[in-house]
């Protein structure tokens, strides 16, 4: 994209200066125009546009490695700005300025100008899906709608952080067991390289036959020496092929077997209520006709399963009927979400229900979590011990029966 290197006049009476990326002369005077800056001279500076190119092309290729706490920072100064009744173009730019990631800052310019030009915010950072997510723009799109913005960018830092928490909470506790399988995997490489083959040496001589452990063992060091190419190859392609299955073809497979699974299917379905009734709820209070309110929350729920229950509830509600009830038959959602849903509606009191389902839900989510991360250690060293228990009876048993041979 083209660089300006411009003059001109504040709408304050000061000269004014500086560099502005646009993508022709019409579009920088409009830009400095919504700055209030009088443009009166410019030349486009061919060597700030080959850098700016050069950022671009680069973005292409690692924008996935923008980091989620990144954005997160990011949606939570977005928030403090908007509530503060800063424009959206102004908390876009102030927010851009004070990134240290090119590739972020790149993306915030572009949804800046974007929405500069006439695009809704949720529609510009449409365009950068390795950066914000669906569930990021369609909370931005149902912030939009109902003019709750502000409060929308909030729940999605409070959203985010938790996240990160979580990931930085399942990092540090797994770090030590994968310490153990590092360590586990490096002692069992250097048997099987040089300690079993001449074990086995020793053993053909004598005429022994080895343990049927210490066999298996053998067996698959010498595969994985000689197809280790295969079993790369394997796993990578089984991991694309079963990301795109989950993704396209798949997918409603994949997501009812998460609704369903054991332990883990209810926090999946506890997650997607509290993003339901959060959602629903913020959008009803802020005015939005039931109806379009559950178009755009069905979009948030990150489940197709639960996105057609939801879809068929608002074609229902279109008819006449409640909300509680679809919910309740589609049994995609509890009986005590579906309850309070339904005393909400009958004393008219649904945003409140709503809100007390999400904090209720959320209250849940976050017990769950501390739960189940304080059981993965201790699930993890016992995987491990049961491993190396097995390797170390197949080491120590052809020892063993060395010893008797040599003793008799």
């Amino acid at each position: 994209m083209p660089v300006y290197r411009y003059k001109g006049v504040s709408n304050k009476g000061k000269a004014v200066s500086g560099l502005l990326d646009a993508d022709n002369v019409k579009s920088l005077k409009e830009t400095l125009r919504q700055q209030g800056v009088f443009l009166s001279e410019y030349k486009q500076d061919k060597a700030e546009s080959l850098a700016s190119e050069g950022t671009r092309r680069g973005f292409k290729i690692f924008a996935g490695r923008v980091n989620p706490r990144e954005v997160s920072e990011v949606t939570r100064q977005m928030a403090v700005l908007l509530r503060a009744s800063i424009p959206a173009v102004d908390t876009l730019a102030a927010v851009a300025r004070q990134v240290e990631n090119q590739n972020l800052q790149r993306v915030l310019n572009e949804v800046r100008r974007a929405v500069t030009e006439g695009a809704s915010m949720a529609a510009a950072m449409s365009q950068h899906p390795k950066v914000f997510s669906d569930l990021y723009v369609n909370m931005v799109r149902a912030g939009e709608s109902s003019g709750t913005l502000d409060l929308v960018f909030e729940r999605l830092a409070d959203f985010m952080e938790n996240q990160v928490a979580l990931k930085s909470k399942l990092t540090g506790t797994m770090t030590y067991p994968l310490i153990m399988i590092t360590l586990g995997i490096g002692i069992v490489s250097l048997l099987m390289v040089f300690v079993i083959p001449r074990m086995t040496a020793v053993f053909s001589e004598m005429g022994a036959q080895l343990p049927f452990a210490t066999r298996v063992l053998i067996n698959v060091s010498d595969f994985m020496r000689t197809y280790w190419w295969l079993v790369l190859a394997g796993g990578v392609g089984g991991v694309l092929l079963f990301n795109r299955w989950k993704n396209g073809t798949g997918k409603r497979t994949w997501h009812t077997f998460l609704l369903r699974a054991p332990v883990f299917g209810s926090l999946v379905q506890m997650v997607a209520v509290a993003r339901f009734a959060k959602t629903l709820g913020t959008l009803l209070s802020s005015g939005v006709p039931i109806i379009a309110a559950l178009g755009i929350v069905r979009h948030v729920l990150g489940n197709v399963i639960l996105d057609e229950q939801v879809a068929n509830a608002m074609e229902a509600v279109k008819e006449g009927s409640s909300l509680a009830e679809p919910l309740r038959k589609s049994g995609g959602f509890p009986p005590m979400v579906t309850h309070m849903i339904s005393v909400g509606e009958e004393s008219g009191e649904l945003e409140q229900m709503l809100e007390n389902v999400s904090r209720a839900y959320e209250v849940q989510v976050n017990a769950k979590i501390t739960v189940l991360t304080a059981l993965l250690e201790p699930i993890m060293i016992v995987l491990m011990g049961v491993v190396i228990g097995f390797i170390v009876f197949a080491v120590l048993m052809p020892m063993l029966q060395m010893n008797e041979v040599l003793t008799k």
